[in-house]
Formats: structure tokens, C-alpha cells, sequence
């Protein structure tokens, strides 16, 4: 419990597992009763992932006191590790129930073929006491009292909360048939429950209770089964539980929790061991597979210097790592999270169907009642009027229309996973399928953003003299352009001085001051700033290498020129066919740059792209975003974070390519963590069957229930009928919603196909 309590202080969101949810109105009931805590900002409930996420200020969120809420709600909570055995536990329990139900419930299913005249000939082959009442009244007690009593304790807590769900509707029904009897078995004394064997004795519904409680297991034992399948897919990070690393300090190794893990800690990893850590190789070589975090197939050898991961694997080979992240910190963590995020949000279809499901049973229990009493007042028969009742009430299916946008996003998200594509807001999914027109930065989304040094002029000073000077005021931006200037540094070795004064300039460059001389590193745009002019000689050099396409960086000491770097970056493989592929959906591709004009008509002709918008500040990328939007055009922002955070969080999709910086982790709405670009056209394509999927799902569910009310109402159904369509309702949702698998699979391969 101490450990618990220390969770909580060091975190401000709580994330437990949940479980004996019996459809999404229970989700909503526990986001509802815990969102009335002083302590809780705000609460999410998923019942698919069976999981729930609680916010709140980290010194004032008390996990006891809020699992103990939820367990007084009827189900049982306990903090989050991983939701699949305690999913697969339930599963097992559940399946027992069902066996248990279908064994008492199979008998007295003669007795329902017995109100079948047809079947009389059959029914005279079996011995006759297996049509006794006192039978009956035996298994159907089993059935509503043992294996039933679930349904007995959600409904009391749901009600108590002054709230109701399908469980309610469940007991009222099974209960009104089991009850009526029971009234009618004992109506005329023992003798109703010891007479057996004749056709025409009152009509008994005790396999009407049976039968549904029967079914609605089923229905939820198959719910389960897709959850469960659902959460497997879900994990491919969370299974990656690393608890402790070999660390080194002082000379002396010892095993430590990765959570007391500090910076700089060195961090022995061997052969066929999970990385427990991010940071920097420092002897040692070893090859690492990477495929969960980079989508790269092959191993890696990793040497001195090179970065690794926490939760990549080591294949081969023993490494020493000087630790720059661990526990929470690490990029394996930040992605996690991210998946959890996406998890707990929702739609705009879900929280309107959440309003609906709130109002729904009570409702129908109104519903059942007015019909009851119509019955009764227009001079039917008791027993009709009663029947009628209970079907109304059996029939009417909260779940299906709870049912129908979980399961669909939950696999299209699973899937996306699969693919590098982390959502972070499900609303994104719904967004995405109206994209019409999709911007592209350039430098780290259309290219590599590994940039590299390809050409270098200096003037009055030596060249290596010039790199040193802008390595110095580079040397704490993560900047491509300032990695690949320090990167050719350390290959030339240069001297490293001694910075007084450093200004970064977004989009523009640094200004700063070593020992007496002022430095200007940075672009065109930075020299229009400073009112600098470029002299003859270096605008004709500038001018060639323009025309190559190359990024350009002005080098001044004080009043002078006294350099130029070129910088060259490679298109992404993956540019070219995303394009095609977004062009061939008809949606309209443009690119928005920093660089200047010579450089984006470049790449934009290699890549397929002819609408260009260069020399663009990060504000102009924002305003460009609200020119679309104001424009009625539903705009889709991808970026890799660095000088379009502003645009992406603006556009309605923002998708940010993952270069391993907490900036691009979480910029914009959904992140590549593979930087495939191929990914796009796939998402757009599986948003759209999505969408598509839950608006098939909500229309089966709203026709159903319009349809099938009245047939009840009208006494058109017996109860044991309305209970069975009603699990065949959800069983048809649920059932639609896993076909999307099926519609994915065909997607995915004609993509691959058209690559």
C-alpha cells in the first residue's frame, strides 16, 4: 500500500484495471460516480480495455480511497500492470457460469417445446417427470439464484447510484417471469407443484428466465473473447516490463530497479536481454533488434556512441550504456503513454451514445410498465399484460448501441499500432476520413532530416576556425541543421571555444557572442533581420548551390561574411508513394517550408508535389492552417514537430513524425512512429471502414430496438424469444465489429499492392 501511495505522489493520473463491467453504461456509471471526488479532475472508463484512467493533482489523488469507490460500485478494481490475465481469469470464471447455466437450463427446455402442440408426439417419448413444475422450479432457481447472482449484486449498486444498466433490465425480467411462476405453480397449493404429464396444465415460464439469463452469458462471454483478443493486440509495449538493470557505479556492479535509475548511470546489458534503458553506447558492440520502436527488420550493430532504446532487444553482443533516460523518461514509456491516451479518449459518436445509454433503461422500464397497464386496461388477459411486459423489457438492448463504436475503434487503433501509427485522440479517427487536403513540412517529414554538410566556403578565416565558431553556438540546439554542423565538427576535431551569449531564433538561426566578437549562424531570413547583404562573391556561390536544391547557412563575425555551409538531405523512400497514394484518393497535397524556395520546388518534384508554400516562420505555417480552414477545407498537418508545433495542434488532423524527441512525441494528434509516410494514405483508408463500421453498428442497433419494442409491446414475442434477440443484438454488433478485421486485411494488401 506504501508503494501504491508513492505511485500515486509521483504521477497526477491514476490507471487501474477494472473489472465485472457488464456493458459501457457500467463504464459510464464509474466515470459518473468518481468524477463527483474533490480529488479526481477528470475520469475516463473503457470497457473494452477494461481500464480506467483518473486525473487529478498528484498530492491529492488517494488510489485506495478511490479503488474502494469503485469496488462499492459493484466491481473490482485494483492498479494497473497489465489487464490480460485478469481478463483471461474472468473469462474462465465466466465460462463456468455458462456451463453451469447450460446444463440447468437444457432440460427445461422441454418444457418450453411443451406450450408446442406440434412437439406433443415427441415430448410423449420422454419420461414425464422431466415436465414437473417442482423440476422446473428447481433448476430455474439454480439458474436465477446461482448462477444469476452477478447480475443481482450490478443491478443493486447500479441502482443505488440512482443509475441502471442492462443488468437492471435483466433482473426485472428474468425476475417478473420467475416470480409469475411461481405464483402460478402455487396457485392451487402443493398440488400445482407436484402435478406433472398433462398438456394442458397452466403455462409455466421458468425456462423463460433461464433461457435469457443462458443467453446474455453467451452474448457477454463472446463480448469478452473479442476484448480479450482486442487487449493482446494492444500490448506490444506494455508486455515489455523491464524491472531491473545491471548498473555500474564506482566500479561496483549491483542489479537496481530501473525506476532509481539516474542519468549517467552506466548500465551493463548482455546477450538476449531487453535494453532497460535509453542513452548512449560507450563501449561495447552488440546487434540490437529495434523493429518494435523503428518498424526496421534488421538488426542493428550498435558501436560506441551510437544511441539505444529501452525495450529494444540485444541479440548479439554485450554493450555499456551511459543511461540519458530511465523508467518513465525512457522514449518506450512516452509511447506507451500515448497509446493509453488514446485508449481513454472518445469520439463525438461515443458521448453522444453515452448520453443516450444514460436515459435508456429507465425508459424502458417505463416503457414496460405503460405497456403492462395498456394491456390491462383495454381488457387482455393478466398473464398476457405480464408477458408483455417482461418482453419489452427484455428486448430492449442498451449494449448494442454501447457496443458500437468501442469495439470498431478499438481494433482499428490495435491495428494502427501494427503499422507505427499512435493515436493519441480516437476523435481523430472520426476526423480523419473527411481529410480533403494534407500539408507537408519538408525537412524531417518528405526527407530524412538527417542532414549532412555537403559543401563548406569560408572567407578571412580557416575553415576549420568558422565550423568551431557555429559548432560553439549551436552546441544546445536539437535543430536538424544544428546537428549535422556539430556532427562535421567532431569529424574535423575542432577546437571548441567557449560561448558568452547564445539567442536561438526560431526559424531564423542563433546569434550569439564568443570572447569579443558578435556571431550571426543562420539563414536568409535571419540576414534580412540583421540587415546584412550578402557580398557579390558569396550570392553567386549561394545562388549554385540554391539551384541544387541544398540548405543554406551564412556564417558572420561581427560585419562580415566570413563563411557558408551547404547542407544536402535525402527524400524518404516512403514520399513518393504516400503521395500517389493520397492523390489517387483524391485528397490534395501541398507542402509548407522554412526553406527556401529553390529547394522545396526540388524535393516537391521528386516527390510528386506541386503546390509549394516556402520561406514559411512557424506563425505563417499556423496562419496557412487557418486560410485552409477558413476556406472550408478540412486540412490534415503533417510535421515533425520541430517548427510546426503551432500547425499541427491547429489542424483538425495533426500527424507528427517520430525523430525521437519529446517535441515530436507530442505534437499533433497521431504520431508515425515508424516516420513511414505510407502510413498516412493507410490511416485516411482505415478511418474511412471505420467510420463506416460504426455508423453500420448505431443504425443495427437503433433499428433493432425501434423495431422490435413494438412487437414486444403488441405481444407479439414471448419473453424467452425477446431475451434471445436481444443478446442476438449485441452478439450482431460485436460480430460486424471483428468483420472489420477482415476489411482491414483487404486494405492493407491493396495498398501494399499499389506500392
Amino acid at each position: 500500500m506504501q508503494k501504491q501511495k508513492q505511485d500515486a505522489e509521483n504521477d497526477d493520473e491514476l490507471v487501474l484495471s477494472v473489472l465485472g463491467m457488464s456493458c459501457s453504461a457500467c463504464a459510464t456509471r464509474i466515470e459518473r460516480s468518481l468524477s463527483k471526488l474533490e480529488q479526481v479532475e477528470h475520469v475516463a472508463v473503457s470497457y473494452p480495455m477494461r481500464t480506467a484512467w483518473i486525473k487529478g493533482e498528484a498530492s491529492k489523488l488517494d488510489i485506495a480511497s478511490i479503488i474502494a469507490k469503485i469496488n462499492a460500485l459493484g466491481f473490482k478494481a485494483h492498479p494497473y500492470s497489465s489487464t490480460l490475465e485478469d481478463m483471461k481469469q474472468e473469462k474462465r470464471q465466466l465460462r463456468k457460469r455458462l456451463l453451469w447455466a447450460i446444463a440447468f437450463t437444457v432440460p427445461l427446455l422441454c418444457s418450453m417445446a411443451e406450450h408446442i402442440p406440434l412437439l406433443h408426439p415427441l415430448l410423449s417419448l420422454l419420461p414425464q417427470w422431466i415436465f414437473a413444475p417442482w423440476l422446473q422450479l428447481i433448476l430455474a432457481t439454480c439458474v436465477q439464484f446461482f448462477v444469476g447472482i452477478p447480475f443481482y449484486i450490478s443491478a443493486y449498486h447500479a441502482v443505488r447510484e440512482k443509475l441502471a444498466n442492462m443488468d437492471v433490465l435483466v433482473v426485472i425480467g428474468t425476475t417478473a417471469a420467475y416470480l409469475y411462476s411461481h405464483y402460478e405453480v402455487f396457485a392451487n397449493g402443493l398440488d400445482g407443484l407436484l402435478r406433472y404429464g398433462s398438456f394442458d396444465q397452466p403455462r409455466l415460464y421458468f425456462e423463460t428466465s433461464a433461457v435469457v439469463i443462458t443467453v446474455v452469458l453467451l452474448g457477454k462471454y463472446i463480448e469478452l473473447t473479442a476484448s480479450l483478443r482486442l487487449q493482446e493486440q494492444h500490448e506490444p509495449f506494455a508486455e515489455l516490463n523491464i524491472q531491473e538493470v545491471l548498473v555500474e557505479r564506482d566500479g561496483i556492479r549491483f542489479p537496481l530497479r530501473v525506476e532509481f535509475v539516474k542519468a549517467g548511470d552506466l548500465v551493463h546489458q548482455h546477450e538476449g536481454e531487453l535494453i532497460g534503458v535509453d542513452g548512449v553506447v560507450k563501449q561495447g558492440g552488440a546487434y540490437v533488434d529495434e523493429a518494435l520502436l523503428t518498424g526496421e527488420q534488421q538488426f542493428i550493430y550498435k558501436t560506441k556512441g551510437d544511441r539505444v532504446w529501452a525495450g529494444t532487444h540485444l541479440t548479439q553482443g554485450t554493450l555499456l550504456i551511459e543511461t540519458t533516460a530511465a523508467g518513465k523518461e525512457t522514449m518506450l514509456n512516452r509511447i506507451r503513454e500515448l497509446v493509453k491516451q488514446g485508449q481513454r479518449s472518445k469520439t463525438s459518436i461515443q458521448r453522444q451514445v453515452d448520453a443516450v445509454v444514460r436515459w435508456f433503461v429507465p425508459l424502458i422500464v417505463l416503457l414496460a410498465l405503460a405497456t403492462g397497464a395498456a394491456w390491462l386496461l383495454l381488457g387482455g388477459e393478466r398473464s398476457h399484460a405480464v408477458l408483455s411486459a417482461l418482453a419489452v423489457m427484455l428486448v430492449a438492448c442498451p449494449c448494442a448501441l454501447g457496443l458500437a463504436a468501442p469495439i470498431s475503434l478499438a481494433i482499428t487503433s490495435s491495428r494502427l499500432v501494427k503499422h507505427g501509427v499512435i493515436v493519441k485522440d480516437a476523435a481523430v479517427i472520426e476526423r480523419l476520413h473527411h481529410v480533403d487536403e494534407i500539408m507537408f513540412d519538408k525537412t524531417g517529414t518528405l526527407t530524412e532530416g538527417k542532414l549532412s554538410v555537403s559543401f563548406v566556403h569560408s572567407f578571412f578565416v580557416a575553415k576549420q576556425k568558422m565550423i568551431a565558431y557555429a559548432a560553439a553556438l549551436e552546441q544546445y540546439a536539437q535543430h536538424p541543421i544544428a546537428q549535422a554542423i556539430r556532427s562535421y565538427s567532431e569529424e574535423l576535431a575542432v577546437e571548441a571555444h567557449a560561448v558568452e551569449h547564445a539567442e536561438h531564433r526560431l526559424g531564423y538561426g542563433v546569434i550569439g557572442t564568443i570572447g569579443r566578437h558578435r556571431f550571426i549562424v543562420g539563414n536568409d531570413r535571419m540576414l534580412m533581420a540583421e540587415h546584412k547583404l550578402l557580398p557579390p562573391y558569396v550570392q553567386l556561390l549561394a545562388e549554385q548551390r540554391k539551384q541544387q536544391g541544398e540548405t543554406l547557412v551564412y556564417i558572420y563575425m561581427d560585419d562580415r561574411c566570413i563563411g557558408l555551409v551547404s547542407l544536402h538531405d535525402r527524400i524518404k523512400s516512403s514520399s513518393a508513394p504516400a503521395i500517389s497514394a493520397l492523390q489517387r484518393m483524391n485528397i490534395a497535397v501541398s507542402m509548407a517550408t522554412g526553406d527556401h524556395v529553390g529547394t522545396a520546388n526540388r524535393v516537391g518534384r521528386q516527390v510528386g508535389i506541386a503546390s509549394m508554400h516556402a520561406d514559411l516562420l512557424p506563425q505563417q505555417k499556423l496562419e496557412l492552417v487557418k486560410q485552409k480552414l477558413a476556406g472550408k477545407k478540412v486540412v490534415a498537418m503533417v510535421g515533425d514537430g520541430w517548427n510546426d508545433a503551432p500547425a499541427l495542434a491547429s489542424a483538425p488532423v495533426g500527424i507528427a513524425m517520430s525523430n525521437s524527441t519529446e517535441a515530436a512525441l507530442h505534437a499533433g494528434h497521431m504520431t508515425l512512429l515508424y516516420s513511414q509516410l505510407t502510413s498516412i494514405p493507410l490511416s485516411i483508408a482505415m478511418s474511412k471502414l471505420t467510420v463506416a463500421n460504426i455508423k453500420q453498428n448505431l443504425g443495427f442497433a437503433l433499428v433493432y430496438n425501434c423495431l422490435m419494442l413494438p412487437f414486444a409491446a403488441l405481444g407479439m414475442l414471448k419473453p424467452w424469444m425477446a431475451g434471445i434477440a436481444m443478446s442476438l443484438s449485441s452478439l450482431c454488433v460485436v460480430m460486424n465489429a471483428l468483420l472489420l478485421h477482415v476489411r482491414l486485411n483487404k486494405v492493407e494488401v491493396s495498398m501494399n499492392d499499389a506500392q
